[in-house]
């Protein structure tokens, strides 16, 4: 691998239940076309930006949405993001994975917990990951408070935590509503900062965050940015990242990362 930094673009591929979390009746057909429409578009950009990323995919969307899950797999790294959104027990673990390694014809080696919640670590090595990005290393209120955990990726035995980008010191947030809420400028000045110290930068986004969320019925704040301006805005960042390291997926970073250390 190079020494350019490593910039991680990826996505939370999942049914659009956000509405549903905030009281709104959606059914699953309504809740997957969204999540489908997103996806579609996001892979639509990723090939106009020349950019390979990791798509956190729940198992129920990849059965859901077949021809989506090959397209993506074709060009991009496929990761669990759970078996369904909403739910989640311990052996949802191994059976995401076993139905993204049947859809995709990837192994799947990496994890990410909806909404960020922690997970136990050797649950998720006994069910064949790698790695995992659940962390978010920042206070959000109402979700939780991870200002006491380390900013860079780090060994939880023998697990590979890779978390969410936020800057040195103040540490302000990279992740999705970051980047719908602070100015562009905020925005590239962080990224610039945690690719300098860090080597790397790791951000998401969700696919539904690029189609018309105007009515919703979210908060102001989960759709300030949507659909054309969001398409427009990812495009504008890509461009400006292009010139400052490297897209990898995960895995491509973390074997880097593991012959650099050999």
């Amino acid at each position: 691998m190079s020494g350019d930094p490593s910039i991680l673009l990826s996505f939370d591929v999942e049914e659009f239940d956000a509405p549903v979390e905030r009281g709104r009746a959606m059914s699953m057909d309504e809740q997957m076309d969204a999540g489908g429409r997103g996806q579609r578009r996001v892979l639509d950009l990723l090939d106009a930006a020349r950019a390979r990323a990791t798509m956190f995919t729940t198992a129920s969307f990849a059965r859901w949405h077949p021809d989506l899950q090959r397209r993506a797999a074709a060009g991009h790294e496929i990761a669990s993001h759970g078996r369904v959104h909403a739910s989640f027990v311990d052996a949802d673990l191994a059976e995401s994975r076993r139905i993204l390694r049947e859809t995709s014809g990837q192994d799947v080696l990496g994890f990410r917990r909806a909404r960020l919640q922690p997970t136990d670590p050797a649950a998720i090595l006994a069910a064949g990951y790698r790695y995992d990005s659940s962390e978010n290393p920042i206070f959000l209120p109402g979700r939780y408070n991870n200002l006491g955990r380390p900013r860079v990726p780090y060994m939880k035995g023998a697990l590979l935590e890779v978390p969410i980008s936020a800057t040195p010191a103040v540490r302000l947030p990279l992740f999705w509503l970051a980047w719908k809420n602070l100015p562009m400028w905020a925005v590239r000045d962080a990224s610039a900062r945690c690719l300098e110290r860090d080597g790397m930068l790791n951000v998401f986004w969700h696919p539904w965050e690029f189609i018309d969320l105007s009515s919703s019925g979210l908060p102001r704040y989960m759709r300030a940015v949507d659909g054309e301006r969001a398409c427009d805005r990812l495009l504008g960042y890509l461009e400006w990242l292009r010139g400052r390291g490297a897209f990898r997926t995960f895995t491509e970073w973390m074997q880097g990362r593991a012959s650099v250390a050999a």
